[in-house]
C-alpha cells in the first residue's frame, strides 16, 4: 500500500472516530445537529438498533466478569486496568456508534435529500436532479453499507441491515461523494428509511415533475 494511501486511511479513521465521539456527546447532550425550518428528519437506524443494543448489554456485562477473572489469575494490576480500560471504550464506542445513526438522520427539505449513514456518509441531492422516488423494500446481497448493485452498476444501494426501503430515480447520471471518493455516475440510488412511505410522501411534495409512488 503506498503511503499517500495510508495517510488518507489514518484521516479517514481519525475523522471517523472523532465524529463518533461527537455524536455520542450530542445525544448525550439531547442538541441534535439543526436542521433549515419547515425539514423534515427521518431514521434508519431501528433496524439495527435491537443487534447493537444486545452488543452493547454483553459487552457491558463482560466488563466485570473479566475484571473477576483477571483478579484471581494475573498478579499484574496493570494488565488488569488496561484490560478493562478497553472493554469500557470498547461499549462506548459501541454506544457511540448506535449515537452517531441517530444523531445523523436522512433528512428533506426545500433544497433536496440529505442522505446520510452516521458520520460515514452524506449525500446530497436536490430536486432538480430527481427524476422520482418510490417505497419499495429490497434485498441486499451483503450488509455493507455502500455497494453497487450488482445486476446493474448504475444502481447504487445505501443500506441498513442488508435492506434498502426507497428508491430515488434520477433525471440523469449523477457522481456522489462517497467515504472512498466520488462514485461513478448512478441513474438510481436506493436508501433505507424507518419509515419509507413518510419519507416518499415528503419528498412527494418537492419532486418537480414525474410521479412518486409510495407503495408498500
Amino acid at each position: 500500500m503506498a503511503k499517500v494511501d495510508v495517510v488518507r486511511l489514518a484521516r479517514r479513521a481519525a475523522a471517523y472516530e472523532w465524529g463518533m465521539w461527537r455524536s455520542l456527546a450530542r445525544w448525550v447532550l439531547r442538541r441534535p445537529h439543526p436542521v433549515a425550518p419547515g425539514a423534515e428528519t427521518f431514521g434508519y437506524g431501528g433496524v439495527v438498533q435491537p443487534i447493537l443494543g444486545v452488543f452493547i448489554a454483553l459487552s457491558a456485562l463482560e466488563i466485570p466478569v473479566l475484571d473477576l477473572i483477571l483478579r484471581h489469575t494475573i498478579g499484574w494490576p496493570t494488565v488488569r486496568h488496561v484490560a478493562i480500560g478497553l472493554g469500557v471504550w470498547g461499549v462506548l464506542w459501541m454506544v457511540g456508534l448506535l449515537a452517531s445513526l441517530r444523531i445523523h438522520p436522512h433528512v428533506v427539505d426545500d433544497t433536496g435529500l440529505r442522505l446520510r449513514n452516521g458520520v460515514s456518509l452524506d449525500i446530497r441531492i436536490p430536486w432538480t436532479a430527481v427524476a422520482r422516488v418510490e417505497a419499495r423494500y429490497r434485498s441486499l446481497p451483503s450488509s455493507r453499507a455502500v455497494q453497487y448493485d450488482p445486476d446493474d452498476a448504475a444502481v447504487l444501494n445505501l443500506g441498513v441491515g442488508s435492506q434498502t426501503a426507497v428508491d430515488v430515480v434520477l433525471r440523469e447520471p449523477l457522481s456522489v461523494r462517497l467515504p472512498k471518493g466520488p462514485s461513478a455516475p448512478v441513474r438510481e440510488i436506493r436508501l433505507y428509511a424507518d419509515d419509507p412511505k413518510a419519507l416518499v410522501n415528503r419528498a412527494r411534495r418537492h419532486v418537480p415533475a414525474g410521479v412518486t409512488r409510495a407503495d408498500g
